[in-house]
């Protein structure tokens, strides 16, 4: 079998579980996810060792440090991941919800429910528990997904599939409702985007070229974000040490990820007496800046940032930094050239912080916190399907709620309509 039959045949046997998976109980998906948890656990050698295959290939070829760190599975990130899982589990179920209900006046009482959306598709780079959230997050919503990671982590994403497939088959579920497309191979995806009769929305997770790939050619709805351009806005209120740490935790703790800090602005009024110690934590862990002119008259020793570095997602070492007269010119910024990803301010103004959250367009926004919490584990949502930067039909960190629509129920007593 070529992998254009192979995928379809895929894409078949996810649309006919579907209708399986959204009647499935609250009770037997949560004993999967459970199970589920536990295989992870319990074969977490297994998955180290797939593992080091995936990033021996990938040193081999060059793969960046963003990249890599990615790809890499742990103890403890598998312990994470299964965690993860469990907290899944422990989510009221949306599958059926009433989320609102209204009487007519000719006595139609109209009400909207949450179903499933169906067969989900997810095209993901690097990350192996992209797999294990993915799978779990889907499953819990009521739906049947197809997952097809990027070539760098194919052993590591086989592996999982097949534990988290031997797991729902215990708990009584087809193991046809969480797919691993087992070939690493551009022609998967392709074929994927084409199966617009049996998958019902695609999610791809990954770097900018994949996610534009994957729109180009889809026939199929998309909910994507492109980028993470994260700013930080230091108020002229900021107290000190918040603004020290908070910065330092957003572009330090993880540099190569989407909700790390790309760009950070700071008020004039501040700058003079702060900028030189947020540069000197920074430089001290290795961060390369790039400033303005007015950054550069404060820190004369650092690049001259061009236009391009305020669009840029470095997903490493190396921030932006811009001196702006107010909090106006620190919204026209992000206005201008942010990714509408996650945006934080530090201040110790209410009105400045309200102006903030109501004026900055962005999927997350934040007061006196780092971006590092655009993240739908540390939102609460026990883990993300992806962030999306698009309005349609999602917003921001998606979790399992965000893998349902709504429909119309209605209950009458004879109504008829006569115009």
């Amino acid at each position: 079998m070529d992998i254009a039959q192979e995928v379809k045949k895929i894409a078949h046997r996810a649309r006919e579980t579907s209708s399986q998976v959204a009647r499935l109980s609250s009770a037997v998906k949560d004993r999967a996810l459970g199970l589920m948890a536990d295989g992870l656990v319990e074969k977490r050698e297994f998955l180290l060792t797939e593992n080091r295959k995936d990033l021996e290939q990938a040193e081999k070829e060059g793969l960046s440090t963003a990249m890599l760190d990615r790809l890499a599975l742990t103890e403890e990130g598998i312990e994470g991941i299964a965690e993860g899982l469990r907290e899944i589990a422990l989510l009221t179920d949306p599958v059926g919800e009433v989320v609102r209900m209204w009487r007519r006046p000719n006595g139609l009482v109209v009400g909207k429910m949450r179903i499933p959306l169906g067969v989900i598709g997810i095209i993901y780079e690097a990350r192996p528990n992209v797999t294990a959230d993915a799978a779990g997050l889907c499953l819990k919503g009521g739906n049947a997904v197809i997952l097809r990671g990027g070539s760098e982590a194919i052993h590591s994403n086989r592996a999982i599939g097949g534990i988290l497939q031997e797991a729902m088959e215990k708990a009584g579920i087809p193991p046809s409702a969480v797919q691993v497309i087992p070939h690493p191979e551009r022609e998967g995806v392709e074929e994927m985007l084409k199966m617009e009769d049996f998958i019902d929305v695609i999610i791809p997770r990954g770097g900018e070229g994949l996610i534009r790939f994957v729109v180009e050619n889809s026939r199929i709805p998309v909910i994507k974000h492109y980028k993470g351009v994260c700013h930080i806005f230091v108020d002229a209120t900021a107290e000190r040490s918040m603004a020290l740490e908070i910065c330092y935790n957003a572009k330090i703790q993880r540099p190569g990820v989407c909700n790390a800090m790309e760009t950070l602005l700071i008020h004039q009024e501040t700058a003079p007496s702060l900028l030189s110690l947020i540069a000197e934590k920074l430089q001290k862990a290795g961060v390369e800046l790039r400033g303005c002119p007015r950054t550069r008259q404060i820190l004369p020793d650092v690049k001259e940032a061009v236009e391009e570095d305020w669009y840029a997602e470095y997903l490493d070492l190396i921030l932006a930094v811009k001196v702006v007269d107010d909090i106006g010119e620190a919204i026209d910024h992000i206005s201008r050239y942010g990714s509408q990803h996650t945006e934080a301010i530090i201040t110790a103004n209410y009105a400045n912080a309200q102006r903030f959250l109501r004026e900055v367009d962005s999927s997350t926004v934040l007061v006196n916190a780092s971006t590092r919490f655009s993240d739908g584990y540390q939102l609460g949502l026990g883990a993300e399907i992806g962030i999306s930067t698009t309005k349609l039909h999602a917003f921001g960190p998606m979790g399992v709620e965000d893998l349902t629509t709504t429909k119309f129920i209605i209950y009458g007593d004879g109504q008829i309509r006569n115009s």
